[in-house]
Protein backbone atom coordinates (compact mmCIF):
# COMPACT_ATOMS: atom_id res chain seq x y z
CA UNK A 1 0.00 0.00 0.00
CA UNK A 2 1.23 3.46 -0.85
CA UNK A 3 1.43 6.61 1.08
CA UNK A 4 0.91 9.01 -1.54
CA UNK A 5 -2.99 10.00 -0.80
CA UNK A 6 -5.04 10.97 1.85
CA UNK A 7 -3.07 13.49 4.17
CA UNK A 8 -3.68 12.61 7.93
CA UNK A 9 -5.15 15.65 9.22
CA UNK A 10 -3.94 16.69 12.82
CA UNK A 11 -6.88 18.50 15.22
CA UNK A 12 -5.90 22.09 15.43
CA UNK A 13 -6.08 21.84 19.01
CA UNK A 14 -3.10 19.07 18.81
CA UNK A 15 0.70 20.65 18.86
CA UNK A 16 4.35 19.12 19.19
CA UNK A 17 5.81 20.83 21.89
CA UNK A 18 9.09 22.11 20.16
CA UNK A 19 11.16 21.34 23.55
CA UNK A 20 10.11 17.46 23.47
CA UNK A 21 13.80 16.58 21.40
CA UNK A 22 16.44 13.51 22.15
CA UNK A 23 18.66 16.41 22.59
CA UNK A 24 16.59 17.58 25.61
CA UNK A 25 15.99 14.31 27.14
CA UNK A 26 17.82 12.91 29.86
CA UNK A 27 17.69 9.18 29.71
CA UNK A 28 19.09 7.75 32.92
CA UNK A 29 18.15 4.40 32.81
CA UNK A 30 15.94 4.64 30.41
CA UNK A 31 18.75 4.80 27.83
CA UNK A 32 18.02 1.55 26.03
CA UNK A 33 14.38 3.00 26.01
CA UNK A 34 15.54 5.96 24.00
CA UNK A 35 17.96 4.15 21.73
CA UNK A 36 15.43 1.78 20.22
CA UNK A 37 12.72 4.69 19.45
CA UNK A 38 15.22 6.52 18.09
CA UNK A 39 16.29 3.84 15.43
CA UNK A 40 12.40 4.00 14.38
CA UNK A 41 13.09 7.32 13.40
CA UNK A 42 15.18 5.89 10.46
CA UNK A 43 13.14 4.21 7.64
CA UNK A 44 16.31 3.13 5.99
CA UNK A 45 16.92 0.53 8.92
CA UNK A 46 14.64 -1.72 8.78
CA UNK A 47 15.57 -4.54 11.23
CA UNK A 48 14.43 -1.86 13.67
CA UNK A 49 10.99 -3.75 15.71
CA UNK A 50 8.10 -1.99 14.52
CA UNK A 51 5.95 -1.56 17.61
CA UNK A 52 6.79 -0.09 20.55
CA UNK A 53 5.44 0.27 23.73
CA UNK A 54 6.56 2.60 26.26
CA UNK A 55 5.02 2.37 30.19
CA UNK A 56 5.75 4.11 33.07
CA UNK A 57 4.53 6.88 36.19
CA UNK A 58 3.52 10.26 34.62
CA UNK A 59 6.24 11.88 34.48
CA UNK A 60 9.00 9.54 33.45
CA UNK A 61 9.07 10.95 30.39
CA UNK A 62 6.81 8.30 28.00
CA UNK A 63 5.04 11.28 25.88
CA UNK A 64 8.83 13.46 25.55
CA UNK A 65 9.78 10.54 23.71
CA UNK A 66 7.43 10.04 21.96
CA UNK A 67 6.73 13.30 20.49
CA UNK A 68 10.78 13.42 19.93
CA UNK A 69 10.43 10.31 17.73
CA UNK A 70 7.63 12.60 15.53
CA UNK A 71 9.58 15.60 15.59
CA UNK A 72 12.41 13.48 14.09
CA UNK A 73 11.07 11.37 11.80
CA UNK A 74 9.20 14.58 10.37
CA UNK A 75 12.70 16.38 10.00
CA UNK A 76 13.60 13.05 7.76
CA UNK A 77 10.73 13.68 5.76
CA UNK A 78 8.66 10.71 7.15
CA UNK A 79 4.98 11.19 7.16
CA UNK A 80 4.13 11.37 11.04
CA UNK A 81 1.44 11.83 13.82
CA UNK A 82 0.89 12.00 17.11
CA UNK A 83 -2.18 11.25 18.78
CA UNK A 84 -2.51 11.99 22.86
CA UNK A 85 -5.63 9.79 23.53
CA UNK A 86 -6.24 11.75 26.76
CA UNK A 87 -7.05 14.88 24.62
CA UNK A 88 -8.41 13.32 21.39
CA UNK A 89 -11.43 11.56 23.50
CA UNK A 90 -13.37 14.70 22.14
CA UNK A 91 -12.76 14.25 18.84
CA UNK A 92 -13.55 10.86 18.72
CA UNK A 93 -12.23 7.37 16.86
CA UNK A 94 -12.44 8.71 14.14
CA UNK A 95 -9.05 10.44 14.48
CA UNK A 96 -7.22 6.99 13.54
CA UNK A 97 -9.12 7.34 9.86
CA UNK A 98 -6.55 7.13 7.35
CA UNK A 99 -3.01 6.34 9.96
CA UNK A 100 -2.22 3.66 7.54
CA UNK A 101 -0.67 6.53 5.33
CA UNK A 102 1.68 7.11 8.12
CA UNK A 103 5.23 6.05 8.12
CA UNK A 104 5.40 6.74 12.20
CA UNK A 105 2.27 6.74 14.17
CA UNK A 106 2.66 7.68 18.03
CA UNK A 107 -0.49 7.08 20.34
CA UNK A 108 0.26 8.62 23.99
CA UNK A 109 -1.69 7.55 26.36
CA UNK A 110 -3.62 4.98 24.84
CA UNK A 111 -5.10 3.36 28.10
CA UNK A 112 -7.08 5.94 28.04
CA UNK A 113 -9.62 4.43 25.25
CA UNK A 114 -9.18 1.15 26.91
CA UNK A 115 -13.26 -0.52 27.61
CA UNK A 116 -14.68 2.15 25.15
CA UNK A 117 -15.99 -0.18 22.70
CA UNK A 118 -15.97 2.13 19.54
CA UNK A 119 -12.32 3.01 20.31
CA UNK A 120 -10.79 -0.16 21.10
CA UNK A 121 -12.50 -1.28 17.17
CA UNK A 122 -10.96 1.35 16.17
CA UNK A 123 -7.54 0.72 17.50
CA UNK A 124 -7.55 -3.18 16.05
CA UNK A 125 -8.44 -1.92 12.41
CA UNK A 126 -5.71 0.72 12.65
CA UNK A 127 -3.15 -1.51 13.68
CA UNK A 128 -3.92 -3.93 11.32
CA UNK A 129 -4.09 -1.23 8.36
CA UNK A 130 -0.73 0.26 10.01
CA UNK A 131 0.77 -2.91 9.85
CA UNK A 132 -0.22 -4.00 6.70
CA UNK A 133 1.18 -0.75 4.87
CA UNK A 134 4.22 -0.87 6.64
CA UNK A 135 4.06 1.81 9.34
CA UNK A 136 5.68 1.85 12.59
CA UNK A 137 3.82 2.31 15.87
CA UNK A 138 4.51 4.17 19.28
CA UNK A 139 2.41 3.88 22.36
CA UNK A 140 2.56 5.33 25.65
CA UNK A 141 0.59 4.20 28.85
CA UNK A 142 0.45 3.95 32.09
CA UNK A 143 1.11 0.16 32.62
CA UNK A 144 2.44 -2.83 30.54
CA UNK A 145 0.16 -4.20 27.55
CA UNK A 146 -0.31 -7.05 29.83
CA UNK A 147 -2.33 -4.97 32.72
CA UNK A 148 -4.44 -3.19 30.10
CA UNK A 149 -7.88 -4.35 30.60
CA UNK A 150 -9.63 -4.68 27.18
CA UNK A 151 -13.27 -6.06 26.04
CA UNK A 152 -12.00 -6.58 22.90
CA UNK A 153 -9.45 -9.67 22.97
CA UNK A 154 -8.13 -9.52 19.34
CA UNK A 155 -6.94 -6.16 20.12
CA UNK A 156 -4.99 -7.59 23.36
CA UNK A 157 -3.59 -9.62 21.19
CA UNK A 158 -2.35 -7.58 19.09
CA UNK A 159 -0.91 -5.40 21.99
CA UNK A 160 1.30 -7.97 23.23
CA UNK A 161 3.20 -8.05 20.21
CA UNK A 162 4.83 -4.38 21.26
CA UNK A 163 8.87 -4.48 22.16
CA UNK A 164 8.22 -3.17 25.57
CA UNK A 165 10.27 -0.86 27.91
CA UNK A 166 9.19 0.20 31.24
CA UNK A 167 10.22 3.47 31.66
CA UNK A 168 12.01 4.45 35.07
CA UNK A 169 11.49 7.47 37.21
CA UNK A 170 14.74 9.64 37.67
CA UNK A 171 16.26 9.81 41.07
CA UNK A 172 16.86 13.14 42.83
CA UNK A 173 20.59 13.06 41.16
CA UNK A 174 19.29 12.61 37.68
CA UNK A 175 16.49 14.84 37.82
CA UNK A 176 19.33 17.84 38.73
CA UNK A 177 21.13 16.84 35.49
CA UNK A 178 18.48 16.61 33.69
CA UNK A 179 17.52 20.07 34.74
CA UNK A 180 20.98 21.00 33.58
CA UNK A 181 20.38 19.35 30.48
CA UNK A 182 17.69 21.29 29.48
CA UNK A 183 19.06 24.90 31.31
CA UNK A 184 22.00 24.30 28.83
CA UNK A 185 19.83 24.02 25.83
CA UNK A 186 18.28 27.23 26.64
CA UNK A 187 22.07 29.16 27.45
CA UNK A 188 21.54 29.01 30.95
CA UNK A 189 23.95 27.94 33.16
CA UNK A 190 22.23 26.19 36.47
CA UNK A 191 24.83 25.22 39.49
CA UNK A 192 24.20 22.20 41.24
CA UNK A 193 23.54 24.42 44.37
CA UNK A 194 20.74 26.29 42.42
CA UNK A 195 19.57 22.72 40.76
CA UNK A 196 19.06 21.16 44.42
CA UNK A 197 17.74 24.45 45.73
CA UNK A 198 14.78 24.19 43.31
CA UNK A 199 14.61 20.08 44.19
CA UNK A 200 13.93 20.78 47.58
CA UNK A 201 11.63 23.74 47.16
CA UNK A 202 9.16 22.31 44.52
CA UNK A 203 7.27 19.52 43.58
CA UNK A 204 9.58 16.72 41.88
CA UNK A 205 7.44 16.09 39.09
CA UNK A 206 9.51 16.77 36.37
CA UNK A 207 6.78 18.67 34.18
CA UNK A 208 6.75 21.17 37.16
CA UNK A 209 10.45 22.02 37.26
CA UNK A 210 10.86 21.86 33.62
CA UNK A 211 7.97 24.95 33.86
CA UNK A 212 9.30 26.52 36.57
CA UNK A 213 12.90 26.32 34.70
CA UNK A 214 10.70 28.24 31.87
CA UNK A 215 9.99 30.77 33.63
CA UNK A 216 13.00 31.55 35.27
CA UNK A 217 14.92 31.12 31.38
CA UNK A 218 12.22 34.45 31.10
CA UNK A 219 13.21 35.96 33.83
CA UNK A 220 16.77 35.54 33.63
CA UNK A 221 16.40 37.12 29.86
CA UNK A 222 14.24 40.24 31.11
CA UNK A 223 16.51 41.10 34.09
CA UNK A 224 19.88 40.42 32.69
CA UNK A 225 20.60 37.98 35.44
CA UNK A 226 22.04 34.72 36.30
CA UNK A 227 20.42 31.72 38.29
CA UNK A 228 21.23 32.16 42.10
CA UNK A 229 19.16 31.68 44.78
CA UNK A 230 18.00 34.75 46.01
CA UNK A 231 16.82 35.65 42.16
CA UNK A 232 15.20 31.76 41.70
CA UNK A 233 13.55 32.86 45.13
CA UNK A 234 12.39 36.70 44.24
CA UNK A 235 11.16 35.27 40.54
CA UNK A 236 9.20 31.85 41.77
CA UNK A 237 8.54 32.49 45.62
CA UNK A 238 8.10 36.52 45.55
CA UNK A 239 8.23 37.35 48.90
CA UNK A 240 7.88 34.44 50.91
CA UNK A 241 10.88 34.36 52.85
CA UNK A 242 10.46 30.47 54.72
CA UNK A 243 11.43 29.23 51.64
Amino acid sequence: MTRTQTPVQLPLSIRLRDDATFANYYAGANAAAQGYVERACHAQESWVESFIWLWGKPGSGRSHLLQAACLQAEELGMRVLYLPLRECLEYGPEVLDGVEYCNLLALDDVHMVAGRTSWEQALFHAFNRLRDAGGRLLVSADRSPREVVLDLPDLHSRFNLALVFHLQELDDDEKLRALQLRASRRGLFLSDEVGRFLLGRLTRSMDALFAALERLDQASLQAQRKLTIPFVKDVLFGDNKQL
